[in-house]
């Protein structure tokens, strides 16, 4: 399994990589594996406020419907619309061209709530 270790972690299999007030998401590589072939992916408004903790988009493989879920609060300042056309970007580079959101962040304590490349690790081994 590939956990780039700069990157923080959610248990509901999202990944978190910070630069500077921006915060660009996406699902690991474990979450994509275990969805099997992505064939679509919904996503937020640029612009639109999304909160920790709540959905903000889905990802519907040929197997199930999952839905995405805010690792931290902010303003949706980009949004990947190649995922539309190329929805297999997330299968295929899950952490470069299968990223989803660019998020402004509104609460960097939020960030605190993160896991680490290895404490994801363990969640998904239990």
């Amino acid at each position: 399994m590939n956990l780039p270790a700069e990157l923080r972690y959610t248990e509901e299999h999202e990944w978190v990589k910070i630069e500077g007030n921006t915060a660009t998401i996406g699902i690991t590589d474990f979450a994509q594996s275990e969805l099997g072939d992505i064939v679509f992916v919904e996503l937020p408004e640029e612009g639109s406020e999304i909160h920790a903790g709540d959905v903000f988009g889905s990802v519907e493989s040929v197997k199930t419907v999952s839905e995405l879920y805010a690792p931290i609060s902010g303003k949706v300042i980009a949004v990947n619309g190649g995922l539309e056309d190329t929805p297999e970007d997330v299968n295929e580079a899950a952490y470069e061209a299968g990223w989803m959101i660019k998020v402004e962040i509104a609460n960097e304590s939020e960030l605190e709530q993160l896991l680490s490349a290895e404490q994801y690790q363990q969640s998904v081994s239990e």
